[in-house]
């Protein structure tokens, strides 16, 4: 019976992080690319409308550090974003950390191939000046800022390969996967709500 209740806890939960709900449920009002979550979601709608800001209170992140985002490069951040907020289907990622911020972080999610060649395919001329956006900012302005010496390159130049952006910008919250998008073996960033979550599945497979 132990198996049973981790394999529970490992499905349709929220991590303990800044801004999640405590567990799941349905929010009639997610905005925008954040809507795929809607029927069952650990995020609230406010939290999905500033997951679309570009100074959002979330974290006070700033994509355009080095200069604008393109907008085809942003929406995958929004994404990454309304994912790590949104999914309840994260479980047998979670993984306990001591900040001040968050109590837990998802680390190693295996990433549908496409959803990763896509974000790097539509942000490979974006600029960036760090590899790792989760350390090493300068925040004496209250928003992350380049720090001293670091060299604003572009995306395809600071992650040569499609893994190496998944891999690396959030310090190893996702992992490149050679899964396909509909095989139940990778969490999708993107997906049709009208076919269902085909996270659901895929955290079934790995809990």
């Amino acid at each position: 019976a132990t198996t049973a209740v981790t394999v529970d806890s490992l499905l349709n939960v929220c991590m303990d992080a800044k801004h999640h709900k405590t567990e799941p449920g349905p929010e009639g009002q997610l905005y925008g690319q954040c809507v795929l979550w809607k029927d069952n979601a650990c995020c609230t709608a406010n939290t999905s409308l500033e997951a679309h800001q570009d100074q959002s209170y979330l974290y006070s992140f700033n994509w355009d550090h080095c200069g604008a985002i393109p907008e085809k490069c942003k929406r995958h951040f929004i994404q990454d974003t309304c994912l790590y907020e949104c999914s309840p289907n994260l479980g047998p990622w979670i993984d306990q950390v001591d900040t001040s911020w968050r109590k837990e972080r998802i680390r190693d999610v295996p990433l549908c191939q496409e959803d990763c060649e896509q974000w790097w395919e539509d942000c490979q001329d974006a600029v960036t000046c760090k590899v790792n956006w989760h350390k090493g900012w300068n925040w004496t302005t209250g928003t992350n800022q380049c720090p001293k010496g670091a060299m604003c390159q572009k995306f395809k130049f600071v992650f040569p390969t499609a893994a190496a952006l998944c891999e690396q910008i959030w310090s190893g919250s996702y992992r490149y996967t050679s899964h396909h998008r509909g095989s139940g073996r990778c969490i999708q960033m993107w997906f049709d709500p009208a076919q269902g979550n085909p996270n659901v599945a895929v955290a079934q497979y790995y809990a």
